[in-house]
């Protein structure tokens, strides 16, 4: 068959359904490799973002899902953890993407300190939302991109290990991945399925736990459209012999106090040295964590495991092992970088905070330098919020809503405007707040 992209991408723009052969076809060309037959696949960034918005538009069947998926898990190399005589089971929790969501570095040492193993392979930001690979990458040191050896290592000798899509895991997204991220393509549920479960089923794992966020923050903003997508990644994992479940979680306040990348590593650091101001992101930090032990039969409390310290000593032997400093928990401040201009955000007037427009707050974050707008922009890891104000608090006029961390007056000055914009302030009580966990989803 003679297959072209132009002419896969007019299929696909027109509401085909694509063939495994199509599929395949694109999927070989995302890694500049060749088909078959030895002609060329390689296809350009231009027919690569017309296939993402052929797709955001068009959608795919549950076939095509699950076809493009493992084409993109055999883009590289799987996992094999059975040569390491892991005593436990391999098991993961993967996010949808949030603003302030740095719960996976506090749950990837919890559920080793469970007795799990977690090798979470995780990305950098998308839109609006932050990376965990970006907090990571604000450790001095610390190497999200190790070779295979030191990851499974890490793993099997400290029980978790956070990294970045190596060149040789899943390479196909890698690419998809960083095209979709500057061509409004990210709220595709097919081109979310297959990123995610794409690098979880070449990371081997016994069972998965998503994290679906749904609200003003999230890329799913209506609860029908978290709910599909959890459905979705429900079915293809499970299709493709990966036991998986969901939780859909609320995103229409900050999670936690701090937004941007260095700053959230600290709140997280504060979080498993048990000093969490925010009873919302124990919540599902915890209920994650009980999902994920349940999902692969370890009988163990999540919270003894946060509360005695364990987890804490598990991160900070991560993030040495992994090249970081080894008094890293013990001295954030003076390893990570701090912004040189720090200013309050002001209440307006006194009231209720009665809602957010989460989304423009993260975006008021890119633009201080705190996400990309293009592939090759540089994150500045010193940007962001903290002491986000949370919703249903009282506020009285001229009390801080935030602090803005910014590389300059002007930047700062731009995002106070922005958080006055995106916080309400209400005279009367506001209503009350919607639970963090808001559904369960289970593999079909």
């Amino acid at each position: 068959m003679n297959l072209l992209a132009g002419e896969i991408i007019r299929r696909k723009r027109d509401g085909e359904v694509l063939s495994e052969a199509e599929i395949n076809f694109m999927v070989a060309g995302l890694t500049d490799c060749s088909i078959g037959d030895g002609a060329s696949c390689s296809i350009g960034d231009a027919q690569i973002a017309a296939f993402a918005m052929a797709v955001f538009f068009q959608g795919m069947t549950m076939d095509e899902r699950i076809t493009l998926t493992q084409a993109m898990t055999r883009s590289g190399k799987v996992i094999d953890w059975s040569g390491l005589n892991l005593h436990g089971p391999v098991v993961d929790k993967h996010s949808t993407g949030g603003v302030g969501d740095k719960i996976s570095l506090m749950l990837a040492p919890i559920i080793a300190a469970c007795g799990g193993f977690v090798p979470m392979i995780s990305g950098r930001g998308l839109g609006h939302t932050g990376g965990t690979l970006d907090k990571l990458d604000s450790i001095p040191g610390y190497n999200s991109l190790p070779d295979m050896s030191l990851f499974q290592d890490t793993v099997r000798s400290v029980g978790c290990a956070i990294i970045g899509q190596t060149g040789d895991l899943a390479p196909a997204d890698g690419r998809l991945y960083s095209i979709r991220d500057v061509t409004a393509t990210v709220e595709s549920i097919p081109l979310i399925t297959a990123s995610i479960l794409s690098k979880k089923l070449a990371a081997g794992l016994d069972g998965l736990v998503m994290d679906v966020k749904t609200g003003s923050g999230a890329f799913a903003a209506k609860r029908d459209m978290a709910r599909d997508l959890a459905e979705s990644i429900c079915t293809v994992a499970t299709g493709a012999g990966l036991p998986t479940r969901a939780l859909i979680t609320d995103m229409d306040q900050v999670l936690g106090r701090n937004v941007g990348n260095a700053l959230e590593v600290a709140e997280a650091v504060t979080f498993l040295q048990n000093n969490n101001p925010d009873p919302r992101m124990t919540e599902l930090v915890l209920a994650l964590a009980r999902e994920m032990l349940d999902l692969v039969g370890l009988d163990a409390d999540p919270a003894a495991a946060l509360y005695s310290g364990r987890a804490l000593e598990i991160f900070a032997r991560m993030v040495h092992q992994l090249g970081g400093p080894e008094d890293f928990v013990d001295d954030v401040p003076k390893y990570l970088p701090g912004a040189p201009v720090i200013k309050p955000c002001l209440a307006a007037v006194s009231g209720i905070v009665s809602a957010m427009d989460v989304r423009r707050i993260g975006v008021a974050v890119l633009a201080m330098g705190g996400g990309r707008r293009d592939t090759a922009d540089i994150i500045d890891p010193r940007v962001g919020l903290t002491g986000v104000v949370a919703t249903g608090a009282k506020v009285e006029k001229g009390q801080p809503l935030a602090m803005v961390h910014s590389a300059r007056e002007d930047q700062a000055d731009v995002a106070i405007a922005e958080l006055l914009a995106s916080i309400t302030i209400s005279d009367g009580a506001a209503g009350p707040a919607n639970p963090i966990v808001l559904e369960r989803v289970a593999g079909i």
